[in-house]
C-alpha cells in the first residue's frame, strides 16, 4: 500500500500486511468496535501489523488518543473472525473495524479513559459521514460475536457516544424483581423473545427453547444496552429495553 494517505486526517499511519479486497458489499455499511485485550498498546499494534498474526483492524485507538490506521476503508481488514449480523455472515467485508486499546477482562478491564473515548467518537464520525453509516450498525464486537466474544465489554460507555450522535441507544428500564426468561423455560415467549433479538440482528433461532445460545445471546445485548447487570437471563428490564430499541427503529 504505497502512498498510503489516511482516511481520517489525524491518524497515523503503520501499515499491516493483513488485509484484502472487500468481497461484498464493495462499500462498509458497519462499524465494528473491539477492545485489543492485550497488556499493552504497543504490543496489539505490533501484532495487528505482523503477518504471523493474520489479524488485523482499520484503526487502533490508544489510551491518550492517538488514532494508528492500519488498513485502508476501502480495504477488508480481518477483525471480526467467524461473526454474523442480520444474516450477513462475512463482516469483515461489510465492516470498518476499530480496536481501542485495553487489556480486557482477563488483564483487570479498566475503563476507558475519555480522551479515548473522545478520539473514538471522532474517528466513528468521521467513518460514519464517509460512508453514510446508520447509528443501528455501529456495534460491538461481542453483537456480532456473541459468546466467542465479549468486548468492548459492559464499562465500554456506550452513551457517551450516543450523546455525541454515535450508534444507536435507548435508556435501559430499571431492574426490578419480577418473571424472567432464563435457560430451561420454553413457550411462546421465549420465542416471542427470539424474534425480536433476531429481528435487530442478532444471530438466534427462533426455536421456542430457551437455550445456551440464547442464553449468551442475551448476555451480549445486555453487555451493549443494558450494561448494570449482564447475567444471560432476560428480566423484564431486558425485555423491556429491546422492544424499546426496535419501537424506535420503527419510529
Amino acid at each position: 500500500m504505497s502512498g498510503f494517505l489516511p482516511d481520517e486526517p489525524s491518524a497515523e499511519v503503520r501499515v499491516s500486511p493483513n488485509f484484502g479486497p472487500r468481497r461484498d458489499p464493495v462499500k462498509p455499511d458497519m462499524i465494528v468496535l473491539h477492545y485489543t485485550g492485550m497488556p499493552t498498546g504497543a504490543g496489539a499494534e505490533s501484532w495487528l501489523c505482523d503477518p504471523a498474526s493474520e489479524v488485523s483492524s482499520h484503526y487502533l485507538v490508544h489510551e491518550n488518543g492517538h488514532i494508528v490506521q492500519m488498513v485502508r476503508e476501502s480495504n477488508r481488514a480481518w477483525h471480526a473472525g467467524k461473526s454474523s449480523w442480520s444474516g450477513v455472515t462475512d463482516i469483515n467485508s461489510c465492516s470498518i473495524g476499530i480496536e481501542i486499546v485495553n487489556p480486557g477482562h482477563t488483564l483487570g478491564y479498566p475503563g476507558f479513559p475519555r480522551r479515548q473515548v473522545d478520539a473514538v467518537i471522532r474517528l466513528c464520525r468521521g467513518i460514519s459521514a464517509r460512508h453514510a453509516i446508520s447509528p443501528e450498525r455501529v456495534l460491538a464486537h461481542s453483537d456480532v460475536a456473541p459468546g466467542r466474544k465479549i468486548d468492548p465489554g459492559e464499562k465500554f460507555p456506550w452513551a457517551a457516544l450516543f450523546a455525541a450522535g454515535i450508534g444507536h441507544l435507548v435508556a435501559p428500564a430499571p431492574i426490578r424483581r419480577g418473571s424472567v426468561l432464563k435457560a430451561g423455560a420454553a413457550g411462546a415467549q421465549v420465542e416471542a423473545l427470539q424474534s425480536m433479538l433476531a429481528l435487530y440482528g442478532y444471530g438466534v433461532e427462533i426455536s421456542g427453547i430457551f437455550d445456551r445460545q440464547t442464553e449468551i445471546v442475551v448476555e451480549a445485548f445486555q453487555r451493549h444496552f443494558r450494561q448494570r447487570r449482564v447475567d444471560g437471563i432476560a428480566d423484564r428490564s431486558t425485555i423491556l429495553t429491546l422492544k424499546r430499541l426496535l419501537t424506535s427503529l420503527a419510529g
